[in-house]
Order: C-alpha cells, then sequence, then structure tokens
C-alpha cells in the first residue's frame, strides 16, 4: 500500500507544545501572593476565584486583569494600599514566574527535534497578540526547530483560527498541497475542525487539556494523548519516520 506524502506539519503552541493552563494557573496564584503581601485585604481563595471569572471573561489577551480584579473586590481590600502598586506587583510576579518557568514539553522537544532532521517543513499556527505569541516562541526554543516564514499568529496576520484560510495559507507559504500538510493542535473547533475544512491532515492533541472533555464535529484524522504518540502515528500512516 502506498502511504500518502506528508509535506510539512504545523503547531498550536498554547496548551500543544506547553501546557499554558498548568503555566497560567500558577502564574496567576504567584501574583495574587504578590499583591496579598503587600497589603491586598481579602481573602486569597476569594481572589483567585474572581481574577479566574475575570480572565473567563475578558479573555486571556486582556491587559487589565488586575485592574478589573481589584475594582470588583471590596472597597475595604484596597482601602489601605495603593491600588496601582497592587496591579504592578501582580504583573510584575506574573512576568518573573513566565521567565522562571515558561519551558517547551520534553515530548514536544524531542518531537521538534527528530522531524527537523527530516525533509518535512515545520511550522507554527497560533491564536493571540503577535508579541506574546512570539515571545512564546523564542522564550519556548521553537525558532530552533520551525522554518521562521511558515509562523503563522492570528493577529498578525488578521485571520482567526475559526476560519479554513489561516490553514489554506499556512499550506500555500509552505508551498505544499493542503493534504500534504497536517495540524497538530489541542482546541477541537479551531484546530481540528477549521484545519479538516481546509483540507489538512488533523491530528487532536487531547491529552488533559481543558478542551480534553469536547469532540470535534469534523475529523479528526488522528488523535493523541501527548506529542510523544506523535512518532508512531507519522511512521505507521505516512512517509515520515522521525
Amino acid at each position: 500500500m502506498t502511504l500518502p506524502l506528508l509535506r510539512a506539519i504545523f503547531f498550536d503552541i498554547d496548551d500543544t507544545l506547553y501546557s499554558s493552563s498548568e503555566f497560567a494557573g500558577r502564574a496567576r496564584e504567584a501574583s495574587v501572593d504578590a499583591m496579598l503581601a503587600r497589603g491586598l485585604a481579602a481573602d486569597r481563595a476569594r481572589v483567585l476565584t474572581e481574577l479566574a471569572r475575570v480572565v473567563e471573561e475578558f479573555g486571556s489577551n486582556d491587559s487589565r486583569h488586575f485592574q478589573r480584579l481589584l475594582d470588583r473586590l471590596p472597597s475595604i481590600a484596597t482601602a489601605s494600599v495603593n491600588s496601582s502598586l497592587l496591579v504592578s506587583a501582580g504583573m510584575m510576579a506574573y512576568h518573573e514566574t513566565k521567565w522562571r518557568e515558561l519551558r517547551l514539553r520534553p515530548e514536544a522537544r524531542d518531537v521538534l527535534q527528530a522531524l527537523a532532521a527530516t525533509q518535512v517543513a515545520l511550522g507554527v499556527v497560533t491564536a493571540g497578540i503577535t508579541e506574546k505569541q512570539m515571545e512564546k516562541v523564542l522564550r519556548l526554543g521553537i525558532d530552533r526547530w520551525v522554518d521562521p516564514g511558515l509562523i503563522f499568529i492570528t493577529d498578525q496576520v488578521g485571520i482567526a483560527k475559526t476560519n479554513p484560510r489561516l490553514y489554506k495559507l499556512a499550506a500555500r507559504k509552505a508551498r505544499v498541497a493542503t493534504g500534504e500538510a497536517m495540524h497538530v493542535g489541542d482546541h477541537p473547533t479551531r484546530d481540528v475542525e477549521s484545519a479538516a475544512r481546509a483540507g489538512l491532515v488533523t491530528v487532536w492533541h487531547r491529552g488533559s487539556g481543558k478542551y480534553a472533555a469536547l469532540r470535534p464535529s469534523k475529523g479528526p484524522n488522528h488523535v493523541i494523548e501527548g506529542l510523544e504518540d506523535l512518532p508512531e502515528v507519522l511512521s505507521t500512516h505516512y512517509r515520515l519516520a522521525p
């Protein structure tokens, strides 16, 4: 049997190449602890719960999480301290945690390194603000293995992950047919369904992330629990043996 040809592989970043959910949780805890240490008069568990609600309501890319948090707490919580000091302390703690703990998953590093030694083109398709996502590319060291011309950030490109055009663009830039390109990601809609509608081969990195309980309505071609499972998919179903 002739195996299908695979000439390009694109990866999602968040909760695929590294655990953004776990990282964000630790960073937010550090931020709350920093604000409490500098005079925020509130219960830690309540503050963490309210911060989680703020993030859910305004999205992870909102730049005013901590100010919104303070605005929603009782006024007595900030009565004896400068609220701007608390916001800055929270932001500093968040970024210090990012610099210290933002790490590529070991299995992701191994897979990227192995694939970089093959003839397949490697790229990234990720959603978010250009500066923040590009910083992740650099801090995680992904730029060592992926083609810099194949990094697609929704904010920079101007096309959302829900639009199959984004994945068609990625394949076109890689100079491959959509059926010769694969996308690996954790979100059943943005990573799987959209890429499948564009004609790409789709791999759902289900794992234990926040979308593991959801099910894509279209595709995926393959389901993996972790990136350590990807090499077997590639060697079994495609002309690729990293």
